[in-house]
């Protein structure tokens, strides 16, 4: 077995109005990887920031021609896509991927590596506790049980964007084009060797989180709709428990009839089942339109995301 600790890491790091952090990030990763004497790359994808973070990247990769390297997208196509475009232009043989705002500490690189060791492929290190906020956690905590079903795997209730793999695993996801993305899902699509390892998350010091509780449950609805059919199966087991509903009133309906004779009185009641049942019946067309709407995308066959420029990579890259 190979020893990560040996093998060439990529550090692939989605950038998003950073500049103030970007500099700081990528020492801090020198000087945790340069006296291991890894042999190591930076790649920083701006993802359509607003701000100086594109001209900050290209002087980083100017300072530093052998490490850092930068890609630019054409817009913003998302946190989740400009790490896969990160990790298909990666050259090494494991892939680290953290966020730009200096919360993940790099000192864990080491463990991370040291994990994967273990004979895993992929290492997340999770967050020793949450401190977003009450409504911030409580949507980790949604979209972490959204990824538990759709990757059938305990390992996602503890995913984080600071996680560790090994680069051949995105061959499972070679061909996958859309604009729906979820790098944790995609990796589940080749390995179910997933570890973790608990790691302090640093306060966030400078700029605000772009992930807000309603991005958050959005992020959980692609995935639940666009990687898993339980949606489907929820929709169908209403549908079942609600004709079970229906069978009964109209067994009691009967029964009365037969026992007392005339019908039974009420519209309250009559306007209540008929209320019951047409809200289900909405609640499960509704699943349906979020499906066939994956599908329309999936048709027009919109890229995961489009690269304008690069900085720091061979001709050909």
């Amino acid at each position: 077995m190979n020893n990560p600790q040996h093998e060439s890491i990529s550090i692939i790091v989605p950038v998003y109005n950073s500049e103030g952090t970007l500099a700081a990030l990528v020492a801090e990763v020198q000087s945790v990887l340069d006296p291991l004497g890894q042999n190591y790359e930076i790649i920083l994808v701006n993802d359509g920031s607003r701000d100086q973070s594109w001209q900050m990247i290209e002087k980083l990769v100017a300072e530093n021609p052998d490490r850092v390297r930068g890609i630019k997208l054409m817009r913003n196509y998302g946190q989740h896509n400009a790490l896969l475009c990160g990790i298909r232009a990666a050259k090494n043989e494991i892939c680290i991927t953290m966020d730009d705002d200096l919360q993940h500490p790099a000192s864990a690189i080491p463990q991370i590596l040291e994990k994967l060791n273990e004979g895993l492929d992929v290492v997340y290190a999770s967050p020793e506790e949450e401190t977003h906020g009450f409504f911030r956690d409580m949507a980790s905590v949604i979209t972490k049980l959204a990824l538990a079903n759709t990757m059938n795997s305990e390992s996602a209730r503890n995913v984080s964007a600071f996680r560790g793999f090994r680069t051949k695993v995105r061959d499972a996801f070679a061909a996958f084009n859309g604009s729906n993305v979820a790098v944790d899902v995609l990796l589940s699509w080749a390995t179910t060797r997933f570890g973790v390892i608990k790691v302090p998350h640093r306060p966030r010091t400078i700029g605000k989180s772009n992930y807000s509780f309603k991005s958050l449950l959005q992020h959980a609805t692609n995935m639940m709709t666009g990687y898993s059919t339980l949606p489907l199966r929820i929709s169908s087991g209403i549908g079942f428990l609600f004709t079970l509903f229906g069978i009964g009133v109209l067994l009691y309906t009967l029964i009365r009839y037969l026992i007392y004779g005339g019908l039974v009185p009420g519209f309250t009641f009559t306007a209540s089942l008929i209320a019951i049942f047409s809200g289900a019946q909405l609640f499960a067309l509704g699943i349906l339109g979020e499906y066939i709407a994956r599908m329309h995308y999936r048709l027009m066959d919109k890229p995961s995301y489009t690269v304008e420029s690069k900085e720091g990579f061979d001709d050909g890259d």
